[in-house]
């Protein structure tokens, strides 16, 4: 079968289609024929070597995906012909992958397979950071930064389907018209959010959902309702902040770390408590991901460049079908 295959920790441009031998599947475990594959920032990470997950080289790209079962091990919950998406954190640029039943996901049938592919890591993510550890709540609120890209808009998406009042962070007036499409209650612009979201919530916001990191990071603690949560999901913007505790304890606020793959790798039953959690929301197209760009398999490495190039709004997605 065909596969993009990573052989030198060289950056995106040095990946390669080459042909790999097709997987089996074993127990609890199903054979996904790919239909489409999400590209991720932890993909562009691993080209270079810098991601916390370590892979032996040469090995296949790719984290999630989406496609039909064409073989189901002895045990699986899932049958030849199911609609699943799946999350394996390694192999999903190829014809074929190899997902234990924990990881894949039944996509219900008003969702795409292109949507499907683009949905799991960032929604599961953001679902994860906002109902599972902050415990938001309806009507509360949220400020998420880096709001048009992939976490950023599942953040979005999934702030308004938990009934949150959600203020999204922006860089561009074409991120910033995406965003609003998606139905943000406020867009601000990342230059002076502070001030903009201090006088849209005055008494600062609940929760600020940070994937972004760098310099953002103290004014986001100034923005935080007394008791408010800053959730920090990863350092787009290169630099690991610190912080003064101080800070922390003059408004009772708090720092929460928020790694949900780790969290899965103890708990192999938390992505399928989570899909189901929010079932509803992505069969009626509440978590719909918006779909930036589409690329072929083949063309793997542009595809990675994009999110190299923080130009991205919402998901790039590989078509791997009928390659």
């Amino acid at each position: 079968m065909k596969a993009i295959r990573v052989t030198a920790l060289t950056g995106p441009d040095d990946v390669e289609l080459a042909e790999v031998e097709r997987p089996s599947p074993g127990p609890e475990q199903v054979l996904i024929e790919v239909a489409c594959a999400g590209v991720t920032f932890p993909e562009l990470l691993q080209t270079r070597g810098l991601y916390q997950t370590k892979h032996e080289l040469p090995f296949v790209l790719g984290s999630e995906a989406s496609g039909i079962v064409a073989e189901a091990g002895p045990g699986s919950r899932f049958s030849v012909g199911d609609r699943v998406a799946a999350i394996t954190g390694v192999g999903t640029f190829a014809e074929y992958l190899v997902a234990d039943d924990a990881s894949t996901m039944a996509l219900p049938d008003t969702v795409g397979l292109a949507q499907g592919a683009g949905m799991p890591m960032n929604v599961l993510t953001a679902d994860f950071a906002l109902r599972v550890r902050a415990g938001a709540r309806p009507g509360q609120s949220v400020l998420v930064h880096g709001a048009a890209g992939g976490l950023g808009s599942a953040a979005v998406q999934v702030g308004l389907a938990m009934g949150l009042e959600v203020v999204a962070v922006v860089s561009t007036e074409a991120k910033a018209e995406a965003v609003q499409g998606l139905g943000a209650t406020h867009v601000v612009r990342a230059d002076g959010f502070k001030d903009a979201a201090k006088e849209i919530c005055p008494r600062g916001v609940d929760y600020v959902f940070d994937p972004v990191g760098g310099d953002r990071f103290t004014d986001s603690t100034r923005v935080l309702a007394p008791f408010g949560r800053l959730l920090v999901l990863g350092f787009t913007a290169g630099e690991i902040p610190s912080i003064k505790v101080n800070r922390l304890l003059l408004k009772n606020i708090s720092v929460d770390g928020v790694a949900w793959g780790a969290a899965t790798l103890g708990d192999p039953t938390l992505i399928a408590r989570q899909w189901e959690a929010l079932r509803e929301h992505v069969a009626a197209g509440r978590l719909s991901p918006l779909i930036h760009a589409r690329y072929p398999l083949a063309e793997a490495a542009s595809a990675i460049r994009e999110l190299d190039d923080r130009s991205v709004m919402g998901k790039v997605v590989l078509d791997v079908a009928d390659q």
